[in-house]
Formats: C-alpha cells, sequence, structure tokens
C-alpha cells in the first residue's frame, strides 16, 4: 500500500507557476513562482535561502496601477536575502515602467544590494541566467502561471516557464 502511494505521488505535477522548478541541464537551479507581494517574497527567500549553497538572484517586478506602496517593500525584502536582483516589468500597464522599478530600487538601495534594472522580462531573464554559476538559484517571480504581460497598449503573451526554457537554451543547456 505505501509503495503503491509513493508510486503514485512520484506522477504528480505540481502546481504550474508555483515553485515549479525548470530543468534544462544547467549547472544552477531556476524557479517560477507566482510570489508577487511582501508576505509571499518573505516565504518564499525564507524558505530557499538555507537550501541555497551559491548565490540567489531573483528577477521580478511590481504590477502598474496597483500598490504602489509595496514596491519599496518588495525591494528590501528581496535585498536581504538576495545577492543580485534583476528589477524587471510585470503588467506596467499604463503606469511608467521605469518609474516602478525606481520605487522598487528604493527599497533595495536601502539595504544596499546590487541590482540590475532591464525592464524588458525576456532580457532580464538572459541577464540573470548570464550571471548564476554552479549552486545558484534564480527565482522568477510575479507572473507564475499567468499567460500575458499588460502595457499600455493591451496584453501581450507571456509564459514564463517557456521563456526560462528558451533563455537557458539560447546558452547552450537542453539542447
Amino acid at each position: 500500500m505505501i509503495e503503491q502511494a509513493a508510486a503514485a505521488l512520484g506522477k504528480v505535477r505540481g502546481v504550474r507557476g508555483r515553485m515549479e522548478p525548470i530543468r534544462e541541464g544547467q549547472p544552477f537551479g531556476v524557479i517560477v513562482d507566482y510570489a508577487h507581494n511582501p508576505d509571499s517574497f518573505e516565504q518564499v527567500f525564507k524558505m530557499m535561502r538555507p537550501l541555497t549553497p551559491g548565490k540567489m538572484i531573483a528577477v521580478f517586478g511590481s504590477a502598474g496601477e496597483r500598490d504602489r506602496e509595496k514596491r519599496p517593500q518588495q525591494g528590501r525584502i528581496a535585498a536581504e536575502y538576495c545577492d543580485l536582483l534583476v528589477l524587471t516589468d510585470e503588467d506596467p500597464r499604463r503606469e511608467d515602467r521605469e518609474q516602478i522599478i525606481a520605487e522598487i530600487a528604493a527599497g533595495v538601495d536601502l539595504a544596499g544590494a546590487d541590482y540590475l534594472s532591464i525592464p524588458d522580462r525576456a532580457a532580464a531573464i538572459r541577464a540573470a541566467f548570464e550571471h548564476a554559476q554552479a549552486g545558484d538559484l534564480v527565482l522568477l517571480l510575479g507572473k507564475g502561471h499567468e499567460t500575458s504581460i499588460e502595457y499600455a497598449d493591451g496584453k501581450h503573451p507571456w509564459d514564463e516557464v517557456e521563456e526560462a526554457r528558451a533563455a537557458l537554451h539560447d546558452l547552450g543547456y537542453g539542447v
């Protein structure tokens, strides 16, 4: 009975976009998660930091036309746990994408952490992977299971998992 249960559990797939690992043969970890507010950031970082022997790198942004007060909080929390942050788009809508990143960066600056500002999310993911080394962990946060990024001109198709795989393939992994 226990063997059957273990075998069945071994076939269960996780929830798309929730702590979803991306494995394409790279020497560093990649996880996609929907975390998009200070509380979820705290939970993810607190859980993953002790499990990461190398650097922890986070790629994230903050939604436009939403709770602006959380932006510097997210930046500060991420900076307390991570070695490098890549600040990027996450549904900027009609709000200035550079201003959103600047508001996140204000919290990062308080903690004195290193960060890159790369509004184009695909380019931000690739930059994070280029900085990652064996034993590191790259966390792609905020989009998770969502299927679009919303800009002033409307929704654009987006798949965080597929974008991560494409970036890893561009770097020579999993091909």
